[in-house]
């Protein structure tokens, strides 16, 4: 197996990553007092830094935007000095690692939200389901439409997050624009009710991500600037009439716009959402449209990378749940490549958002098992 494609390096965002293992954004809720990150988050990310790039969890962009507990976020001074202390002790372990810019939408939750209004979105249809609270477990809420002027609001708090990722030693950012939060519920057609210059035809519908993307770029420039897409419907209940032709337009849209990378999700391994197979668009359908890095996630195993970069359908491949409990992945992928008998650990979903160390910087490298 060609393993050594996805142990070579890439250049990426105006640097060279050491692999093409990438470091998926994973909430794990274990922001401090005022959303801020902690030595233990620092300590986290620094155990992950031998991934070719890091893409920090979802990291809200404004009061507004926060959905799940204990987020850290980009808004604030302490955010900025929090995650400061999580971008030095990548740096100083040789990694490289990304902001994710995040806006939950109608994701969110009155518990959330500042004096505890209604969440927005693009139109008041309401995602069901249930959000995490301080309190348990709490029904969502139909959300508010956004006026026009809260949007350019909310585009404005893009680029203020983006300044403080710069503020905070980001080498980039990234626009998450999947998983059915804010821009991905202007751009879907059952999300997406309005009759303004944001709705209706895919061209409006893009426009608000479209936007954030501008806003971003201002900032740091195309080529430092990373977009997430989950164009196989992630979100339960999230789905639009024509996935290829509304995500074909926004992915031809950032490819004019020359964006570092795109980064997509395929449909979740072992599920049947969708009957419809036109709903399940793996990333190599955007190869032809997209010259640029393109980052393929979900659910990938050493193989199965191997294979999506040999066939040049991408050019990095993003791991999740296994950068849980796999601290020094790549390592533990060149020595299988090598035939040594490595297994790779399973993270425990216990421990996914409980607080504390336990599943999050308690898992061994194997120089530590050794």
């Amino acid at each position: 197996m060609p393993s050594v494609d996805l142990l070579s390096p890439v250049n990426v965002l105006r640097a060279r990553a050491k692999n093409r293992v990438f470091m998926a954004p994973l909430t794990r809720c274990r922001g401090g007092p005022g959303l801020v990150a902690t030595e233990l988050v620092a300590e986290y990310y620094a155990q992950r830094a031998s991934a070719g790039l890091i893409v920090s969890e979802a990291s809200p962009i404004s009061p507004r935007g926060v959905g799940y507990l204990n987020t850290p976020g980009l808004f604030t001074r302490a955010q900025v000095e929090g995650w400061r202390g999580v971008t030095r002790a990548v740096h100083e372990k040789g990694g490289l690692i990304v902001a994710q810019l995040w806006h939950t939408g109608r994701l969110s939750h009155p518990a959330f939200q500042p004096g505890g209004v209604t969440p927005v979105s693009a139109s008041a249809l309401s995602a069901g389901g249930t959000a995490r609270t301080a309190e348990g477990m709490k029904p969502r809420v139909t959300p508010r439409a956004l006026d026009l002027w809260e949007i350019s609001r909310v585009i404005a708090e893009y680029r203020e997050a983006a300044r403080h990722a710069m503020d905070a030693g980001f080498d980039g950012v990234e626009l998450h624009g999947a998983n059915g939060y804010l821009p991905e519920q202007f751009l879907r057609d059952t999300s997406n009710h309005r009759t303004d210059a944001y709705g209706g035809p895919v061209k409006n519908r893009a426009r608000f991500m479209l936007e954030a993307a501008d806003a971003v770029i201002s900032v740091w420039g195309a080529d430092r600037v990373g977009v997430r897409l989950s164009p196989s419907g992630i979100a339960p209940g999230l789905f639009d009439s024509d996935p290829r032709a509304t995500f074909g337009y926004v992915v031809r849209a950032l490819a004019e716009r020359s964006v570092g990378y795109l980064h997509v999700m395929e449909k979740y391994a072992g599920t049947n959402e969708f009957a419809n197979p036109e709903h399940d668009i793996p990333a190599s359908y955007f190869r032809p449209m997209y010259e640029g890095v393109l980052v393929a996630n979900s659910g990938f195993t050493m193989e199965r990378a191997a294979r999506y970069l040999r066939e040049g359908w991408a050019d990095a491949v993003a791991f999740g749940k296994l950068f849980i409990s796999n601290p020094d992945l790549p390592d533990r992928f060149r020595r299988q490549s090598v035939g040594e008998p490595v297994v790779l650990a399973q993270p425990d979903a216990a421990t996914f958002y409980t607080p504390g160390p336990k599943g999050y910087t308690d898992y061994p490298s194997l120089d530590v098992e050794h």
